[in-house]
């Protein structure tokens, strides 16, 4: 290489923060804290419910951030509103080589312990649906054979299922494996004290 070639720089890892309330009232201030304190260089935030499809600061934070940096959030449900839709934007950070960091959460795909987190919320999820499938199909096959019963909704198994898997597994508390698995930390106990009997 020629001595006047110049040398491209090498890429420095930021951190890009996104910030997210659920209805106009609410308050960011809390959320931009923790994301400065973070490290953040820059921070993009919404406004709105969760079950809006068009967030225009996600979409405006997805234009911006580059290879090698780092999303923070200050915790999943900020950024994501299933496992499903966790699963489906990890996967595109991924695919444009860009870390993820949930600070309540502790998750950081920087780490490898932080990917293996995901790599098994992947796996269990996946074993969900197919559970789900199968007992749809076996529902369907003792409702037409004995009718429908009403009654109050219960917590779905395959959910308190993920949780224990990851409370088991992943150095989480229980507190955080619920939140993530979207079940109660009561009816998760009467679970584990369930399977253990």
């Amino acid at each position: 290489m020629d001595a006047s070639t110049p040398v491209e720089p090498k890429t420095v890892q930021n951190r890009i923060g996104y910030a997210r309330v659920s209805s106009i009232g609410q308050n960011l201030d809390s959320q931009m804290d923790s994301l400065k304190q973070a490290g953040c260089i820059k921070i993009f935030t919404d406004k709105l419910t969760g079950s809006r499809m068009v967030r225009p600061g996600w979409e405006d934070l997805l234009k911006y951030i580059r290879p090698d940096d780092t999303l923070v959030v200050t915790e999943l449900s900020r950024m994501t509103r299933s496992l499903l839709h966790l699963l489906e934007t990890a996967k595109i950070l991924e695919q444009r080589q860009i870390n993820l960091l949930s600070l309540r959460e502790s998750i950081d795909t920087t780490t490898a312990a932080g990917r293996c987190f995901l790599s098994m919320m992947g796996a269990i999820y996946q074993m969900e649906r197919e559970l789900r499938a199968e007992r749809a199909s076996a529902g369907r096959v003792s409702a037409k054979a004995r009718g429908r019963t009403g009654g109050r909704p219960r917590t779905d198994v395959a959910k308190l299922e993920i949780a224990r898997i990851l409370y088991q597994n992943s150095g989480k508390t229980a507190a955080e494996v619920c939140r993530v698995a979207g079940v109660g930390r009561r009816v998760f106990f009467a679970y584990l004290a369930q399977k253990h009997n």
